[in-house]
């Protein structure tokens, strides 16, 4: 089971955002192509997970609001300032 669940993740990206995200698609793409850039290298931006599993990592860092899901007329995925961003 993911943790934290879909409700969680819902409820953190919708905290601080214009625009209300409610599609599972749009949580599943964002995450999917952060953990995509793990898998080739990217440094993780957060380190508090217990698992090293791209995936959970991508989760977690969205969670924690490091990953800023925007519209699909900006770029999909913001980085915090405070760590190093790769390209897509």
């Amino acid at each position: 089971m993911l943790r934290p669940s879909y409700a969680d993740l819902v409820e953190v990206l919708n905290r601080n955002s214009a625009d209300v995200i409610s599609s599972r698609y749009s949580i599943v793409i964002v995450t999917a192509k952060r953990a995509r850039q793990l898998v080739a290298g990217a440094k993780p931006l957060t380190y508090s997970s217990i698992t090293d599993k791209p995936v959970s990592v991508a989760v977690n860092e969205l969670f924690e609001e490091k990953i800023i899901v925007r519209d699909a007329d900006d770029e999909p995925i913001e980085f915090d300032e405070q760590f190093e961003s790769t390209e897509m």
